[in-house]
């Protein structure tokens, strides 16, 4: 379960890196905008499901 927390946590950073989102990894987040958290988990979004149709072709 840890593995699989940390692998979504390492996601994450990288799409917030990926869309010039500033998080912080471990620490207060909530100065951020709506826009860009969902910035955040729309590039997460995006990148579970070219790695979903790669894995499946």
């Amino acid at each position: 379960m840890a593995k699989n927390k940390e692998a979504m946590n390492s996601m994450k950073m990288q799409a917030a890196n990926e869309v010039g989102v500033p998080l912080k990894q471990n620490g207060y987040n909530g100065d951020l905008t709506a826009k860009q958290v969902g910035s955040v988990g729309g590039q997460m979004v995006r990148k579970m499901i070219e790695s979903y149709e790669n894995n499946n072709r």
